[in-house]
């Protein structure tokens, strides 16, 4: 199967549509979670991912904060005047929608998905080899899909030497698959690895091949809606490079 993954989709409906034009028809799909958070368009994220067919979906820390069972505190200032900002303007079809989704790591076939990591499923990062290392323990899936720090990037395992490397990614490269590894899809609404195109990638589960994608999108639009809002420019700034 075809399956389009997505991730960190931080309420912005320019670059989730442009992903899924980008990506064209897809047999499921698989969200890791933050839909919310951030930008400017909660109610038409949620949405938009509501009415996808094939869908699987799971809750994020921004999600899990905004339907109340987590602390705004837990958050930075600008992270927290998005959630307070999403918390009002956020319908109740939509929260009724989020809280019905689980916030743990989810088994679809031979891939465990997560947000932060198959070990701390809403706050940890898996940004370099060791925390990767740590992570390995805590699934028994070849591969694990994960998002939260809004970075393209693969971790393989090498189980005869018990080392893990952190292997560079190309754009439309596709990867074989092989036990073990941790792909990350990168993010769609915020990016954060100096490249502002909206990332995804596409999974074929038959194959077992990872295909990383990238596509623009009018970040401009996107910044406007941000500043009309009065959320964080920071926020707004930050789509245009990509950090």
């Amino acid at each position: 199967m075809r399956i389009l993954v997505i991730s960190d989709l931080h309420a912005n409906i320019t670059a989730l549509e442009a992903v899924l034009t980008d990506a064209g028809p897809t047999d499921e799909i698989w969200c890791l979670g933050d839909l919310v958070g951030y930008g400017p368009d909660p109610n038409q994220v949620v949405e938009k991912v509501r009415d996808m067919p094939q869908l699987t979906c799971i809750l994020g820390n921004h999600d899990v904060a905004v339907i109340g069972r987590m602390p705004f505190e837990t958050f930075n200032g600008d992270a927290r005047r998005s959630l307070s900002w999403t918390e009002k303007v956020l319908n109740a079809d939509n929260v009724n929608f989020l809280r019905a989704l689980p916030q743990n790591a989810k088994v679809r076939g031979q891939a465990t998905l997560a947000h932060g990591s198959p070990r701390d499923p809403l706050w940890e990062y898996v940004l370099n080899t060791l925390s990767a290392r740590l992570n390995f323990d805590h699934f028994d899936t070849p591969w694990c899909f994960v998002g939260h720090s809004h970075i393209q990037c693969l971790f393989r395992l090498e189980k005869a030497t018990d080392r893990v490397s952190l292997e560079t990614i190309k754009v439309d490269q596709t990867i074989e698959l092989s036990p073990r590894m941790i792909l990350n899809p990168g993010s769609v609404g915020q990016p954060r690895d100096r490249d502002p195109r909206a990332a995804y990638a596409i999974y074929d589960s038959a194959a077992c091949t990872w295909t990383p994608r990238r596509v623009a999108y009018n970040v401009a639009e996107v910044q406007a809606r941000i500043r009309a809002a009065k959320l964080p420019e920071k926020h707004a700034l930050r789509l245009s490079e990509g950090w």
